[in-house]
């Protein structure tokens, strides 16, 4: 599954890297970078969450 997630994160980076290249206004461009910006950090919020202990071992 950690492969699929992977492989699915770096086709979509490199979607998003065409669209970013494809728009030429800069408020757009900013916020494709707010988006992705958003995105990565939920994503490390959810990472830290299912690596961090949930409290200490009885």
């Amino acid at each position: 599954m950690e492969d699929e997630d992977i492989a699915l994160n770096s086709v979509l980076g490199l979607e998003l890297n065409r669209v970013f290249f494809a728009v030429r206004e800069t408020a757009n461009k900013q916020k494709i970078i707010e988006f992705a910006r958003e995105v990565l950090q939920s994503e490390r919020a959810e990472l830290t969450d299912s690596v961090l202990p949930e409290g200490p071992a009885s």
